[in-house]
């Protein structure tokens, strides 16, 4: 057992244990990785002196001249898996780099009637403007070989020089509106091609920085605080920019025409940039690969190269049944979430409740999400348990909120109240959800590298919504249908996770290894 941990940490630094204790090991995934990863972190051990002999035994020609000295060479024993405190000033600046993202993304959907208003955008534009966020995940794949081969703070700088750029593409100040509509265009583009790295590399983080018992709850922070981002767009927009009607409660009494609305988004738009600009800044000046020790025996083995993750994965049939027990309520609910307020409207509750609506059933579901994420860490092997709960819940709040909408039908009591929590319910069940799949993905396929294996599910989920959301063009006259794919993808996902079986790859390494 310490022989095989003995090669995963030196798999990781180097110069841990002598060459000679080192058993061979198949060098995976090292055609992918740079030779500053590979590069020893400690320097090599000091060859060992043999004492020589004396000179006047030596000229007698005894025994001693004849036959070497045998001096026993003392091996050092593996180190103990270690952590630093900087780890949670890594993802302190990965979990702000998420939110921003997720704050830009969602900066026109709660100020569409303004936008309208002071830049002549059209219900299409509007819609363009929150598409570009699954656009961006099409060149995904490319994010998670980057991340593979070059580490975290490569992608990571990379993804935040993308906000940068896209969030001051925004903000030029062109009079042309048709200018100025492709520029806005052109940098929620940017953005949403960020959304690869935000939203797939948190288990890659907690691996590479955190020991085992913290793993569950760094994916939940690093992970949630992209959703907690669109949230706050909720809050920022309507706060802050009026409406046509002038009822924005920072107006404070001044007229809300067209040029007043225009100057009060070019502030949040600035604003933004700035937030964003600092983000970039602080990653420039410190956002390492990885710790100069790693934290666990999983952290510091090899895994399996580009071509054969992608081999592994496709021909787990374990691995594709939880990929579609994630990808598809997922897909579905962030499809229904998009248009809630068009969902709502024939049941006679505003825009504005909407998006409280909206917000609280995200934020609800990031509190809820790290709090099972601890749970998780504490009591371990118990990830299956905690989805087969979690879908339950969503099975039952989506199929509530369903049987509310056809009051006409079910007779049941349709009120805001009703509304309000089985449709808050239904997003503190499934945004919870999200972290607890993504430790379960990578414990089930380790040794694919975890920003391969959360990059695939998450574009399956993105396929999931467009192919919903494809549909809705063409049967968007009644909402019935679209309620009902609400609980049918939920108990399907249920009824997968309750076929699955589980296995902790990943963690037995962790605990069986290490003793």
């Amino acid at each position: 057992m310490r022989l095989g941990r003995a090669a995963a940490l030196g798999a990781w630094g180097g110069g841990v244990a002598s060459p000679a204790a080192r058993p061979a090991a198949p060098q995976m995934g090292l055609g992918w990785s740079s030779a500053e990863e590979r590069r020893p972190l400690l320097p090599p051990a000091p060859p060992q002196r043999r004492p020589q002999q004396p000179r006047g035994a030596a000229a007698a020609g005894g025994p001693a001249a004849a036959v070497p000295v045998a001096v026993p060479v003392r091996r050092l024993a593996p180190a103990a898996g270690r952590v630093y405190g900087r780890r949670w000033l890594v993802l302190l600046l990965f979990s702000v780099l998420g939110f921003a993202q997720g704050l830009v993304w969602n900066s026109w959907g709660p100020i569409q009637n303004s936008a309208r208003l002071a830049f002549g955008f059209s219900g299409w534009d509007i819609a363009l403007l929150v598409f570009w966020g699954p656009i961006g995940f099409v060149p995904c794949f490319f994010f998670m070989w980057l991340m593979d081969k070059k580490g975290l703070r490569v992608t990571v700088l990379l993804t935040s020089s993308l906000m940068v750029l896209g969030a001051g593409l925004r903000c030029v100040p062109v009079s042309d509106l048709e200018i100025r509509k492709k520029l806005i265009h052109g940098g929620q583009l940017l953005n949403g091609l960020a959304g690869p790295t935000v939203m797939n590399a948190a288990p890659f983080l907690s691996t590479t920085w955190f020991s085992p018992d913290e793993r569950a709850t760094a994916t939940a922070i690093a992970s949630l605080l992209n959703y907690l981002g669109a949230a706050g767009a909720f809050l920022v927009g309507p706060l802050v920019v009026p409406s046509p009607n002038g009822t924005s409660h920072l107006l404070l009494g001044s007229e809300g025409n067209t040029e007043h609305i225009k100057d009060r988004i070019e502030a949040v738009l600035y604003a933004e940039f700035g937030m964003v600009s600092l983000i970039f800044s602080a990653a420039l000046a410190y956002f390492p690969s990885r710790p100069p020790f790693p934290p666990s025996v999983a952290a510091a083995s090899q895994r399996l190269s580009y071509r054969r993750s992608f081999c592994r994965l496709l021909s787990n049939f374990r691995f594709l049944m939880i990929a579609l027990a994630y990808a598809i309520p997922l897909g579905v609910f962030s499809g229904w979430s998009g248009v809630l307020d068009l969902i709502l409207t024939p049941v006679h509750v505003s825009q504005v409740d909407a998006g409280w609506i909206g917000f609280w059933s995200i934020v609800g579901g990031c509190v809820v999400g790290i709090a099972m994420a601890r749970f998780a860490d504490f009591i371990r092997g118990m990830l299956k348990f905690i989805l087969l709960l979690l879908l339950s819940g969503a099975t039952l709040a989506s199929t509530w909120f369903t049987l509310t909408c056809l009051n006409s039908v079910t007779h049941l009591p349709l009120t805001t109240a009703t509304l309000y929590t089985s449709c808050i319910l239904l997003g503190i069940f499934l945004n919870s959800s999200v972290p607890i799949f993504f430790e379960l993905f990578v414990e089930t396929v380790y040794p694919v590298p975890e920003g391969i294996t959360c990059g695939v599910i998450t574009f399956l989920s993105n396929v999931f919504m467009g192919v919903l959301l494809f549909f809705l063009t063409f049967y968007h006259t009644e909402f019935s249908w679209f309620n009902w794919c609400l609980p049918g993808s939920c108990l399907l996902s249920l009824l997968l996770i309750l076929c699955f079986r589980e296995s902790y790859d990943r963690l037995y390494l962790d605990v069986v290894v290490s003793v």
